[in-house]
Order: C-alpha cells, then structure tokens, then sequence
C-alpha cells in the first residue's frame, strides 16, 4: 500500500514539473498533491524519512502564493516595462485567453494583450507599446521558472 502512494507520488511529482511548462495543467498544486501522498505513504511504511506535517503546510502555503504569482507576474513585468494600467490588463486578460491555445496561446496572448492594451487603451505608441509587451512576455517566462524550481524542489522531498 505505501509503495503504491509512493509511485503516484512520483508520478504525480513528474507530472507536476512538465505542468510547469506545459500550460493547462496546474503545476505546483499537482506536485502537492505527490507531496501529500509521499507523506501519507511514508507515515504507513513508517519510514524514518518522513515528510512533517509542517513541511507539508509549508509547501502548501508555498504552492498558493505560486499558484497565485503566475497570473500576477506578467501583468508586474509589463508595468515594470514602461506599462500602463491597460497593458497590464490586456496581459493578463491575453493570458488567461491564450490557455486556450495551450503554450504558445498563453505567451502569445499575453503579449499581444498587452500591446493591444497599450495601444488601444493606453493611447501610446508602437515601441513603447512593444516594450510593454516584452515587459509581458518576461513576466510569463519569470512565471514559469519559479513553478518549475518549486516543482523540481518538490519532486526531491518526494523522492529523497
């Protein structure tokens, strides 16, 4: 039995990093979910390499405030950018309607929301415009990385 909850870990914990890239399947809270079951099935197994209760909570606090940053993010970086109110929204509104279209959706859709936020909305110009964009674009790609540093960082509690 805990050699099952075990390998779901493992899986779900592989899962969880590929979700970190791949839009559509929520990263961190699936590499939970493996955290939760390697923590269930070493308190069964009594292992002497167990996942606390605490550590357990820590990662889910953790998982949140990820889960929640990655929509947060882009719509920063395209303010950090030179971006007005309307490209950060046109980012994360590009954003969420790029999920669609999985990957490539999501990058595209929240950089062109942004710039078409900015131009239409914002009343600037093109290159300012273009900035505000790229600001967008790195925001998605900061997002990404901290889901898959705190996936990978998971899947070794999982594992080790």
């Amino acid at each position: 039995m805990s050699t099952a909850f075990i390998v779901f870990a493992i899986i779900l914990g592989i899962v969880g990093i590929i979700g970190s890239i791949v839009p559509g399947l929520p990263g961190p809270p699936i590499s939970w979910i493996g955290l939760l079951l390697a923590f269930f099935g070493r308190r069964i197994a009594e292992s002497d390499n167990e996942i606390t209760l605490t550590c357990l909570m820590v990662w889910l606090a953790i998982t949140i405030v990820v889960t929640v940053l990655d929509y947060l993010i882009p719509a920063k970086f395209t303010r950090l950018a030179g971006g007005s109110k309307a490209g950060s929204w046109g980012a994360m509104i590009g954003l969420l309607a790029g999920i669609i279209f999985q990957a490539i959706g999501m990058i595209a859709g929240c950089f062109f929301g942004a710039l078409i936020g900015e131009l239409a909305f914002g009343k600037k110009e093109v290159g300012s415009s273009f900035k505000s964009a790229l600001g967008a674009f790195a925001g998605v790609m900061a997002g990404t990385g901290i889901k898959l540093i705190t996936t990978v960082t998971m899947m070794f509690y999982i594992i080790f």
